[in-house]
């Protein structure tokens, strides 16, 4: 069992950045794929990033360029860097992981059976 614990959220205003933290205490996030997911009230569950145990990152189409996501090992904590935000940012953040990887399957929220409790992100103009 992993247990995550999102950090970081907040009331920012447009064009602000954001750093939000996924701590996984007692736990080595190196051979885990992590990943950020959003989701506003009403709507599925959004893929926003992903990292690979090989170091290999992806990220959302509509966030490349304004959202980094990187992890510190040693402090078994893994980030998501967002800038240039957007009021379409606002979302409920979540980080999750998985044992194993799948290029076609990481955008499907099902893919990760671990998941922190979420984190409120709020972007007004």
């Amino acid at each position: 069992q992993v247990q995550l614990a999102e950090s970081g959220g907040g009331v920012v205003q447009t064009g602000d950045s954001l750093r939000l933290s996924c701590a996984a205490p007692g736990r080595a996030i190196g051979p885990y794929t992590m990943a950020w997911l959003r989701q506003v009230p009403g709507k599925e569950r959004e893929f926003v990033a992903a990292a690979r145990k090989s170091g290999e990152t992806y990220m959302a189409d509509s966030m490349q360029g304004r959202f980094t996501i990187a992890g510190d090992h040693a402090k078994n904590t893994g980030y998501l860097q967002m800038s240039s935000l957007k009021s379409g940012d606002t979302a409920v953040y979540y980080c999750a992981a998985a044992e194993t990887f799948s290029a076609s399957q990481m955008k499907d929220p099902g893919r990760y059976p671990y998941w922190g409790q979420g984190t409120q992100v709020t972007v007004s103009s």
